[in-house]
């Protein structure tokens, strides 16, 4: 599929009822594809990576992705519904009411960026992400929440993006957009080591979800639908947003369903640009606006060190590579409730 026919079917998708319709508030907004100029990354930016483990991925091609600002109306609305995961020693208060104070580091400090690279003045904190599926209902990856009690200690924080140019994001968040854990209701994370003749040992990857319940009903944010009718296939153009390496909220556009999906096998596999802390994150079916995935694996080491000593983005041809890996939606819908198309 052609990086056009993408753009066509993802633009397509913010006018799909399961997120909302696309207002133009200026002229020669009518055609959906002429929004693509307001979301282009600058050539000044650089490309960024992802890793084969579940906390690193790496950029294909170009680095697509898009702040929250600089999104269509119907990509907003779904983006706050996407909430970032942080430790509860990260997300701190005096007392017992009013605002919370995330403690941020800098991307660049943190992971030793060279100069120019992408993002490197933004803030970090969130270590995964996550959708909104049903009204106190989070869907995240089961390596992010390992138990109860990873869980418990486990802040869900919303709204954590850049909202306007040359604008950082919220170290201070409403009270509002806070929530702990009640429970685990379900989860998954199940990986598989065989040896062959006493070959060296393969990792068989299985599940890797959680379905979480909030400590109340989030306010002023609507749920997510998923798809319940299939999934994806090879050739079809997806899309995820979450917070790369705890950065705030990124879109990631321009991808597809890279390898065929066999019946029995529990995730698929995309060349969607993403970061660790992307795990958890939603995979959209960029042509029906619905999730079909989430986000639990990349593809190599998310940086390379220069001859300078320090770090820039890994990043592959859009058409090569492991790929990165969502985990399918089948054994954890029971559980989320269907909402109106």
């Amino acid at each position: 599929m052609t990086k056009s026919a993408i753009i066509a079917i993802v633009f397509t998708f913010i006018a799909q009822p399961a997120l909302a319709e696309v207002s133009f508030d200026s002229p020669g907004k009518a055609d959906l594809r002429g929004l693509i100029a307001d979301i282009q990354v600058s050539a000044a930016g650089t490309a960024e990576l992802v890793s084969y483990r579940a906390g690193n991925k790496i950029i294909f091609g170009e680095d697509d992705r898009v702040e929250y600002f600089q999104a269509p109306e119907g990509f907003r609305e779904a983006a706050d519904s996407v909430v970032s995961l942080w430790k509860s020693q990260f997300v701190l208060r005096e007392g017992g009411s009013g605002p919370y104070t995330l403690a941020l580091d800098t991307y660049g400090r943190r992971y030793n960026l060279c100069p120019g690279v992408r993002f490197a003045e933004q803030s970090v904190g969130a270590f995964c992400s996550g959708a909104l599926v049903g009204e106190d209902l989070v869907l995240t990856a089961g390596h992010c929440i390992k138990d109860e009690n990873t869980c418990k200690s486990t802040r869900f924080v919303f709204g954590f993006g850049v909202k306007g140019e040359s604008e950082a994001a919220a170290g201070q968040v409403p009270e509002s957009d806070v929530y702990g854990c009640a429970e685990v209701i379900k989860r998954d994370w199940t990986n598989y080591s065989v040896s062959q003749n006493g070959g060296p040992q393969q990792t068989i990857f299985g599940d890797d979800f959680a379905l979480v319940r909030l400590d109340r009903k989030v306010a002023g944010r609507k749920p997510l639908a998923v798809g319940r009718d299939g999934g994806v296939k090879k050739g079809d153009a997806v899309m995820t947003m979450g917070h790369p390496s705890g950065l705030p909220l990124k879109i990631s556009t321009y991808a597809t369903v890279v390898k065929p999906i066999a019946e029995n096998d529990r995730f698929f596999v995309t060349n969607l640009d993403s970061f660790g802390g992307n795990s958890g994150g939603p995979v959209f079916n960029a042509a029906t606006g619905l999730i079909e995935g989430v986000l639990v694996r990349g593809d190599g080491d998310s940086f390379l060190q220069t001859f300078d000593g320090c770090n820039i983005f890994h990043v592959k041809p859009q058409n090569a590579g492991v790929g990165v890996s969502a985990n399918k939606l089948d054994k954890v819908l029971e559980f989320i409730p269907e909402l109106p198309l």
